[in-house]
């Protein structure tokens, strides 16, 4: 009996003690865990925060790479377009670039693109002694280039002169029958060459520009570019409210419709001084228009082209443009497509 209750007693004992070091350790385990998972979502947070990074720099090298290659592509685009044609390709001499035939002579002060192109395929330009007849052929500086037997040479100054042109002078460079030219009155502006960009006949007057840009004055000459012009005309008689209307909604005439952007009376007492906001490039357009309705045009005036006036410039004489003045024309419209 005293073994059986020493044992039993034994017993308890142990299993208390076994009791009391569990309690112990599960507490133990419970702060452990609590450490132990704190730890592990912390290395979790991480582990994210690495594979997001990650993946960001993996996009920004996937698109990086389809920049480059884009780019690469553009550029090969670009140089495959300005490599010249079998027939046209001419080899380079002292690393000279290349330029289209009709450009250059453009940028040599002669005449626009378009018209140096028209002069090219007239058979009136030769290079290095051969006639050209394509405007697209690839020439150098180095290239003895001949206009109607005139060598010319390509500049680099360009010139943007305003001129309030007079009646009774052409706006063209030379003229056969002796007559006077715009370019009589600029004589003393610069020594470079330079042509009227647009046409003004006889007897208009008002802003005319001069330049030897050529891809400038092919600009502001094509249609694309709706290039505004406003004109101050007098008429032999005033003008009716019906024809004024008519004028407003559109004429067709023998060449086709013309349109006026803007019409208004200049003056309120004399219905025959007109105000017109015109952007086509027609010959005569406004003196057509009006002799259409049977008025003649006794004296017209253009106060306005591609934004720019005579402001303080009188009658026969001219200015250089400002630096803002030639930006703008430059960027003048080019949204449009």
């Amino acid at each position: 009996m005293n073994e059986q209750k020493v044992w039993h007693t034994f017993t308890t004992t142990v299993v208390k003690q076994q009791y009391i070091m569990k309690r112990k350790t599960d507490n133990f385990n419970k702060f452990f865990n609590k450490k132990r998972n704190s730890a592990i979502k912390e290395e979790f947070k991480q582990e994210k925060k690495a594979e997001k990074k990650a993946r960001k720099e993996a996009i920004e090298r996937h698109f990086e790479e389809k920049r480059k290659r884009l780019s690469d592509e553009r550029r090969q685009t670009s140089d495959d377009r300005r490599q010249p044609t079998t027939e046209n390709r001419r080899p380079t001499t002292d690393n000279q670039p290349l330029l289209p035939l009709n450009k250059y002579i453009s940028h040599s002060g002669i005449c626009s693109r378009r018209d140096a192109a028209e002069l090219i395929k007239e058979g009136k330009v030769t290079v290095n002694g051969k006639p050209v007849t394509e405007p697209g052929t690839k020439v150098s500086a180095n290239d003895l280039v001949k206009v109607n037997g005139k060598k010319i040479s390509m500049t680099v100054n360009f010139v943007y002169i305003l001129l309030n042109k007079p009646k009774d002078y052409i706006t063209t460079a030379e003229d056969p029958q002796g007559r006077k030219t715009v370019l009589d009155l600029i004589r003393n502006a610069t020594k470079e060459r330079v042509f009227p960009v647009g046409r003004l006949d006889r007897n208009t007057s008002g802003v005319l520009l001069l330049t030897n840009d050529g891809d400038l004055a092919q600009k502001l000459a094509h249609p694309k570019h709706e290039i505004r012009k406003i004109y101050h005309a007098t008429l032999d008689k005033p003008l009716i409210k019906a024809d004024f209307d008519k004028i407003a909604q559109g004429l067709t005439l023998e060449d086709g419709p013309a349109h006026v952007d803007a019409i208004a009376y200049a003056d309120n007492n004399d219905k025959a001084q007109i105000g017109l906001e015109i952007h086509s490039g027609k010959n005569r357009i406004v003196r057509r228009i009006f002799e259409h309705l049977g008025y003649d045009v006794r004296g017209l005036d253009r106060v306005m082209y591609a934004g720019l006036t005579k402001k303080n410039v009188q009658r026969g004489k001219w200015r250089m443009l400002s630096e803002k003045e030639i930006r703008i024309l430059k960027y003048l419209n080019s949204s449009i497509k």
